[in-house]
């Protein structure tokens, strides 16, 4: 017996006419009732008795006809749920998030749930060495992460490439204009981020070519505890863009880093290699893509 069966059957229950009910199937009669008997024979119960010129169904049948109902509307609403999930209309989203997040992420997040409000999610914060792990072990489908990373693993997509700036207290204007690492050298600094990581390893590479060897007197993985130290003359501090705009709500002056430096952090989309994307995730993508292009310029 099959879901095409029970649909005859439901049919044949609610119009009491196998002529009747093979005119709404648009089928011929022999047929109709060639898949009653198939039917019957597979149960080994009548479903139907003979009233006048009407069926009418046996208690096996009425047992029946109760399930019949359930289980073509589950079909239904599985046919449905799966066009909605192929769709992105539905499903789940998994992301895993940089520590240095994309200053307008909470605007993509608002816009992605209005035009699919049924969507649940599952977002992680870490760094990207460890989303990568994440990704590997499908903990995760897309992680935003900081350049420059080991992704052999993992397909790219390139999102932006943000400045780095020098952040000092607001009572000590160090620079006139954008800073360099020459310049900034010349003053205790803390760092966002830990070594081996990508800020990290940007900062001191760009130090190490400029042949300048900084005064590092702290690092910080709590990044809050680490502008309030700034903006309180604990040290001065260089922060990638996106930083500063996570963290706009303390008193500091901010200077780029001249051009010169080459001093600039990449961000970029990965998923694992080989990997089809859900619909719900590639929507994501998209978005995060269009919402990269809008993002806010920092005033200094």
């Amino acid at each position: 017996m099959d879901i095409r069966q029970l649909r005859y059957f439901i049919v044949l229950a609610e119009e009491k006419q196998v002529s009747a009910a093979a005119k709404k199937l648009f089928m011929s009669q022999p047929p109709l009732s060639q898949q009653l008997k198939n039917m019957e024979e597979s149960l080994g119960e009548k479903l139907f008795e003979r009233s006048g010129k009407f069926l009418e169904l046996t208690e096996a049948g009425k047992t029946l006809y109760k399930y019949a109902i359930q289980i073509t509307q589950m079909m239904e609403e599985a046919k449905s749920e799966v066009a909605d999930v192929g769709a992105g209309m539905d499903g789940r989203l998994s992301v895993g998030i940089n520590t240095f997040s994309l200053s307008n992420l909470n605007e993509v997040f608002h816009d992605f749930r209005s035009r699919f409000p049924k969507i649940k999610y599952k977002v992680q914060q870490n760094e990207s060495s460890l989303l990568c792990y994440l990704l590997k072990m499908r903990e995760i489908e897309l992680a935003i992460v900081r350049l420059p990373l080991e992704i052999n693993d993992f397909t790219l997509q390139h999102l932006y490439s943000e400045p780095f700036y020098v952040v000092t207290s607001k009572e000590k204007k160090l620079f006139s204009g954008d800073a360099t690492l020459k310049e900034i050298g010349k003053y205790p600094l803390v760092l966002p981020s830990i070594e081996g990581l990508g800020v990290y390893y940007s900062i001191h590479e760009a130090f190490s070519k400029a042949k300048i060897q900084p005064d590092v007197i702290a690092e910080f993985s709590d990044l809050k505890l680490m502008m309030e130290l700034v903006s309180t003359d604990f040290g001065i501090s260089i922060v990638p863009e996106s930083l500063l705009h996570l963290y706009r709500e303390y008193p500091v002056n901010v200077h780029k880093i001249a051009k010169s430096e080459r001093l600039t952090g990449d961000v970029g989309l990965i998923w694992l290699k080989d990997h089809r994307l859900s619909k719900a995730a590639q929507n994501f993508a998209d978005m995060l893509t269009e919402a990269v292009r809008e993002k806010p310029a920092i005033e200094e």
